[in-house]
């Protein structure tokens, strides 16, 4: 998987690279799909939700450059795949799910996979989770219509966010680094589509 569909998506990062290859993705997908684990599809979850494709998950982490020593926010534990991975690059994970059932099922399989510097958290993130901030690291693994503020200023001076923002069909992977205490540098990665957090924030459309 990881030769045939992440390093032809430009996906050099070894330490990224060595996490994937080391944690079974096929251990977190819903059974129905365990033959599928590693195809190139949004694996449905249920309640409308999917997995990323293992290609957008590999770019994801490399643009996050996420260091040992980071604190990571996750909005939308979904599976716990991209949870494991975070936990395994990062110092410390809070990852947040509205709906309680993943959560539970999600916990049960990082605790099966021995990670322990993780919190899961039930709650909707979709307006932001300044519960923890600072963070180092924010991965949305469900698409945003626009970026609330909230989720900018939630990040430390030379933090890094991820998010696939727009609406279908027009939606492009995101990577917003915060440069300093009013200043935010975002950059557009590559187009690809997502399902929308429940609850997304939407912009303001003018009548005439």
């Amino acid at each position: 998987m990881v030769e045939n569909q992440i390093r032809p998506w430009e996906v050099f990062d070894e330490r990224v690279l060595s996490v994937i290859r080391e944690t079974p993705r096929e251990d977190f997908v819903p059974p129905a799909f365990r033959k599928l684990a590693y195809a190139d599809i949004n694996i449905p979850l249920g309640k409308g939700e999917v997995m990323m494709t293992p290609k957008v998950e590999g770019r994801m982490l490399q643009a996050l450059s996420v260091e040992p020593t980071d604190r990571v926010l996750e909005v939308g534990t979904g599976s716990g795949y991209v949870t494991a991975l975070l936990a395994k690059l990062g110092k410390y994970v809070f990852s947040v799910e509205i709906h309680p059932e993943f959560k539970l099922s999600a916990e049960e399989k990082l605790a099966a996979h021995g990670l322990a510097n993780i919190t899961l958290e039930v709650g909707d993130a979709a307006r932001g989770w300044r519960r923890h901030a600072p963070y180092d690291v924010i991965a949305i693994t469900g698409s945003l219509p626009i970026l609330p503020q909230a989720f900018r200023e939630s990040l430390a001076i030379g933090g890094r966010l991820f998010a696939i923002l727009g609406e279908a069909p027009v939606m492009e992977a995101t990577l917003v680094t915060r440069e300093g205490a009013d200043a935010w540098l975002e950059e557009g990665l590559f187009e690809t589509f997502l399902p929308p957090l429940i609850n997304a924030p939407r912009p303001r459309r003018f009548l005439f």
